[in-house]
């Protein structure tokens, strides 16, 4: 098994990590079967408005059958390395982290993070244009491999920008070790890796690489709509690489029901559930979302939901069990994750890896 980090060939250094904020009971007195005498399911999400509008009728004890939930919220780093003590019943990890969680988890079919135009930037400071892949803030791909801080394409010519293509040499900020960000960013750069990658708090990134303390950062979500307030250029669109070169959408986060916890069926069920109340009143999560919002402003929010919460968060369904498939195959025969049990097909549709 590759340790963790894997066969890149930067430094890894690990800097602080985000912590995590506990929230109390929903549905208090729920005696169902496994959660019986009022005993809390345990839920790690993330603070990020995408997390927060999936769940919060469960949260929040309006999903019928469900048992009360004890929430922790926590950057996907926290979770990811928490997945691997057991620490909860249900969780949101990344898929790149998988390999490491399935003998104890349970992939559940709905609830996580995955589409198409939604990937991970990689800015860079002005000035320094992608020569293909480039995104702009409204989270579309610019075909001009441009962008300026309006999200309009920026047609002047390459003479004026440098055109760097690779990170050679860079010191890189990352969010997590074992990150989708992360992983897809190592596919791309396999032929021209930086010098040294270092882990830190994903709202450190963007500051970080403005003030030169990183030669480029690697982020994800709501970045994709305010990194130009902070002076910074989408070198590449790892989502477009990624959907160019597979014609698949873009494998983020995952949701994860531990074995003898929680049964993955209901569990789904309840996860879907949630997600059809926050589909037809959304107005009724408004408040929990942007509570935990991190200051984002409400357009920003929005612009996120709707982004990343899609038909494949009520169903992965054939294009989303290939693309995790996909991502974790590619991964494998880099040397990059060790190999996991899951189908070999992606013919394999709702409980394909609840077995």
């Amino acid at each position: 098994m590759p340790e963790r980090g894997g066969a890149q060939r930067a430094e890894l250094v690990t800097a602080g990590r985000g912590g995590s904020q506990r929230a109390g009971l929903a549905g208090a007195g729920w005696e169902g079967r496994g959660y019986g005498e009022g005993v809390a399911l345990s839920l790690a999400i993330s603070p990020c408005p995408n997390d927060t509008f999936v769940f919060d009728a469960l949260v929040h004890g309006r999903v019928p059958g469900a048992p009360p939930v004890e929430v922790t919220y926590a950057d996907v780093d926290v979770t990811n390395t928490a997945a691997e003590r057991g620490a909860f019943d249900l969780v949101k990890v990344s898929y790149a982290a998988l390999p490491w969680l399935l003998d104890d988890y349970h992939l559940l079919p709905c609830g996580g993070a995955l589409g198409r135009g939604c990937g991970p930037l990689v800015l860079t400071r002005g000035g320094q244009a992608a020569p293909s892949g480039q995104a702009d803030p409204s989270g579309q791909a610019d075909p001009s491999g441009q962008a300026d801080p309006s999200g309009q394409a920026d047609r002047r010519g390459q003479a004026d920008r440098p055109d760097r293509t690779d990170l050679t040499g860079a010191t890189v900020a990352v969010p997590g070790d074992r990150t989708t960000a992360y992983l897809l960013f190592r596919l791309w750069s396999a032929d021209r890796p930086p010098a040294r990658i270092e882990v830190v708090p994903f709202h450190e990134i963007m500051p970080g690489v403005a003030a030169g303390r990183y030669d480029a950062g690697l982020v994800i979500h709501e970045a994709r709509f305010t990194y130009p307030r902070h002076g910074l250029t989408a070198l590449v669109d790892l989502g477009e690489w990624w959907e160019g070169d597979t014609g698949l959408p873009i494998p983020l986060g995952a949701i994860l029901a531990r074995k003898g916890a929680v049964d993955p069926v209901e569990a789904a069920g309840w996860i879907r559930e949630s997600v059809r109340q926050a589909w037809a009143d959304p107005e009724a999560s408004r408040e929990y979302v942007l509570a935990h919002a991190q200051e984002m402003e409400p357009d920003v929010v929005d612009r996120h939901i709707a982004l990343y919460v899609n038909e494949f968060t009520a169903d992965l369904g054939n294009a989303g069990f290939a693309a995790v498939e996909a991502l974790l195959g590619r991964a494998t025969d880099a040397g990059l994750v060790p190999p996991t049990s899951g189908p070999q097909t992606s013919s394999s549709l709702a409980t394909a890896w609840t077995s």
